[in-house]
């Protein structure tokens, strides 16, 4: 049996919605086939069954096993053929695309004229909508047409085409340098989240600074700007510049808002712009202007001209409910934000086929931490559980180690004591192995540590002691990352002053906004 969710065909039948069924059905019914035909009959009963079973398929009668791959692989094609022709997909790259296989069909057949007034027409269309890839192979083919169709301007139109080819090819290159050190900077972050070191910041600062193309922002187009505010970006997240990150995501979400037609073509990135603005609001600690950035990104994509696809709605459900996680967060309201759950446990399994491993980790960390706000540190215990008892997790190695120290805190909380020592021991080789024993967790696993040895008279103190020593910490530039996670400062400041840990948040924000 293979598992549903590793088999291709299934998850596509899966995600499809009941009007791009129907489509499916009625295409199929154009094709001219027979009613009964096997990939037509795989079809129906891959849409009826709860989990993908090769034997329920064989058993069926419908295909032999010797055909089996053959007629799935027919059926899935003719589901994205489907799905080509529903006006929903119709945007403006497809429809580029379109026309230019219909310019490609025309000059195979001869029809030189009319193929080249199509693809006059549509390259225009191209570089509006910022198409230049599409539009390089738009003008190679008119190129190739020249040569075979003789007309009195071929000189002149020689010249033009060779421009224009000239020109969109250094675009396009500009846009792929920009586009790579933007990726690599991104897998970085994904693999090691933020620089550890001076060595560490080196490297990076090194990197960026050799793979940054040189560029005139007057002659760059916006795909050039998108991807080289992307790159400033991730630069800023890696070495923990959080103003910095503030200042490109803005970049990036200004530039949508002033090309708004960019949006509705390009509306994952305006989604992510979007959610990397509200996250450096986070770091900064700017509660106002996140909150009407989050209200104003809502309104946005809840509008009825906002496109709308699957990919767009796990998106969404993604960056909405973690960044209004964050603004919970940010005001120390854990209590108002426990409604939050139920949604993002509904959602995450709504969209499973589409939410990488990762973020729903990071939305489980966020939950988790929800819970430590208002003290339920049993329940925020198992979230964490199903962070650490994840083998397959290869991304955002600070993730595990947070979520471990995390785990310690809250054990300690619970008064799980005898549970303590094998987690003490457990989180400290993990940190060694991951080689991110850094001040901050050495002090907090020093004092938990020690606790069987402090009477309770003295406990006071410790707490003391060790508010004292991460005070140092908290804006240090390699060891504020895990105020970023838990903030342990707030903790720490809840048991000297006897209050819970979201009131002296909450006090914090208040303070902040006065």
């Amino acid at each position: 049996m293979t598992n549903g969710h590793r088999d291709a065909l299934f998850v596509l039948v899966k995600s499809l919605s009941k009007s791009e069924k129907r489509q499916f059905k009625l295409y199929v019914g154009r094709l001219g086939v027979n009613a009964d035909a096997k990939f037509l009959g795989l079809f129906n009963l891959l849409d009826k069954i709860r989990t993908y079973d090769e034997k329920l398929i064989l058993a069926s009668g419908i295909v032999k096993k010797a055909q089996l791959s053959n007629l799935k692989a027919h059926l899935y094609k003719q589901i994205l053929v489907s799905l080509r022709l529903n006006p929903v997909n119709q945007n403006i790259r497809v429809q580029i695309r379109e026309q230019l296989d219909f310019a490609t069909i025309l000059y195979q057949k001869g029809l030189y004229r009319q193929s080249l007034k199509i693809l006059d027409k549509v390259k225009s269309t191209a570089i509006e909508n910022e198409e230049k890839n599409i539009a390089y192979e738009i003008v190679e083919l008119e190129k190739i047409i020249e040569t075979q169709y003789i007309t009195r301007s071929i000189p002149d139109r020689a010249d033009e085409l060779a421009i224009q080819a000239k020109e969109l090819s250094a675009q396009n290159v500009m846009t792929s340098k920009l586009s790579n050190i933007s990726l690599q900077l991104y897998g970085m972050m994904l693999k090691v989240g933020y620089v550890r070191s001076d060595e560490d910041y080196k490297k990076v600062k090194l990197y960026f600074e050799r793979h940054l193309p040189k560029y005139n922002i007057d002659d760059l187009g916006f795909r050039e700007k998108l991807w080289l505010y992307k790159a400033h970006l991730w630069y800023s997240f890696l070495v923990q510049d959080f103003l910095s990150s503030y200042k490109y995501a803005s970049k990036w979400v200004d530039l949508f808002y002033s090309h708004k037609e960019m949006i509705y073509l390009n509306p994952v990135f305006f989604l992510k712009g979007n959610h990397y603005l509200l996250e450096s609001l986070l770091y900064v600690r700017y509660s106002s202007q996140f909150k009407q950035t989050l209200d104003d990104f809502e309104q946005m994509v809840e509008s009825k001209d906002f496109p709308k696809n699957d990919n767009i709605a796990s998106l969404s459900f993604l960056y909405m409910n973690a960044n209004k996680l964050n603004l919970h967060f940010l005001e120390g309201t854990f209590e108002k934000g426990l409604y939050l759950v139920k949604i993002i446990e509904y959602g995450i399994n709504k969209h499973k086929d589409r939410i990488d491993a990762h973020h729903v980790m990071l939305l489980y960390y966020k939950i988790a931490c929800l819970y430590f706000g208002i003290g339920d540190n049993k329940t925020c215990i198992q979230y964490l559980k199903r962070i650490i008892n994840n083998r397959n997790l290869k991304m955002r190695e600070d993730l595990m180690c947070f979520a471990r120290v995390l785990s310690l805190v809250a054990h300690y909380e619970a008064g799980m004591d005898y549970h303590l020592e094998v987690q003490l021991k457990s989180t400290y080789k993990f940190l060694l192995k991951m080689n991110d024993l850094h001040a901050v967790q050495k002090e907090m696993i020093k004092f938990l540590r020690n606790l069987a040895n402090i009477y309770p008279h003295e406990l006071r103190g410790e707490f003391q002691k060790l508010y004292t020593e991460l005070k140092k910490y908290e804006h240090h530039p390699y060891e504020k990352r895990a105020f970023l996670y838990l903030d342990i400062i707030s903790w720490l400041e809840s048991h000297l002053q006897d209050k819970p840990v979201a009131q002296i948040i909450r006090e914090k924000a208040m303070a902040v906004t006065r």
